[in-house]
């Protein structure tokens, strides 16, 4: 198919919005974004375009289901809904793309994806994964900002401010916060997948993270055996690009260099 700037792709029942920036998938090297627990593709900002231009790559953002413009879905959402995402709407999306080479970039729940599809698919079109604020396993700090989230939601100005970027708030919040926090989801773990990982990884994490400590660093670092990367960026909480831009884009962008260059992608584009 042929990609607009904008627009929606039919995966399976599910509409789900996208923007893409840049050479197309079928055509060059395409960086796939993926975005955290309550993004989309307008809550990234101008964060792509940047990476667009620091790389050369194409880059494709899109909002799962139930996010932004996407179409919504069934509550309350399965607890594996990450591995769902990773084993059935990702190898989809990117077939309907056309998708030939490049890398997946996720923040997140999004890394959480990347990192599952990536273990349990030997996808030789995936040459790298960037992760970042990733989660292999839940953390009491991080379920503690999750109930936080919900009373900023229930009594603050966060479903207001959501509700600028998604049609159904309720859909895109419920479907993530009562998944989290639901006590059976202390169990998730998803660890098993880093080991089956073959190609380099990135890891970009704020050193104020509130989600997570850097044990989920060091657990990648022991359990993977793909060569791991990982810059740690002093005053950045959970979302790198928004706290430190500069240095995160940097971190980024000289990853995705050195895995082009890896590669046989530069020259056949």
């Amino acid at each position: 198919m042929t990609l607009s700037d904008s627009g929606f792709l039919d995966i399976d029942a599910e509409r789900l919005e996208y923007r893409m920036i840049g050479s197309r998938p079928d055509a060059a090297p395409t960086i796939v974004m993926l975005h955290e627990g309550l993004g989309c593709v307008g809550l990234w900002g101008d964060f792509p375009d940047k990476l667009q231009a620091a790389t050369g790559a194409g880059v494709f953002v899109y909002s799962r289901a139930g996010y932004g413009k996407s179409s919504p879905v069934k509550l309350p959402r399965l607890l594996s809904y990450m591995h769902d995402e990773a084993r059935e709407t990702l190898p989809k999306l990117l077939d309907a793309i056309g998708f030939r080479r490049g890398l997946l970039f996720g923040h997140s729940d999004g890394a959480s994806i990347a990192a599952i599809y990536a273990g349990s698919h030997q996808d030789h079109r995936v040459g790298g994964l960037v992760l970042m604020a990733p989660h292999f396993f839940t953390e009491d700090i991080g379920i503690a900002s999750i109930e936080e989230a919900r009373e900023a939601y229930e009594t603050g100005d966060l479903r207001p401010r959501l509700a600028r970027w998604h049609a159904d708030v309720e859909n895109a919040f419920k479907g993530w916060n009562c998944a989290w926090l639901d006590p059976n989801f202390r169990q998730w773990d998803i660890t098993e997948y880093l080991a089956y990982i073959r190609v380099p990884v990135l890891i970009v994490q704020g050193e104020d993270d509130q989600c997570g400590t850097i044990k989920q660093i060091e657990t990648a670092q022991q359990e993977c055996y793909c060569p791991v990367e990982v810059v740690l960026l002093p005053g950045a909480h959970h979302s790198p690009q928004l706290d430190k831009p500069e240095e995160t884009l940097k971190a980024i962008s000289d990853f995705v260099a050195h895995v082009l260059q890896l590669n046989d992608w530069a020259r056949a584009a």
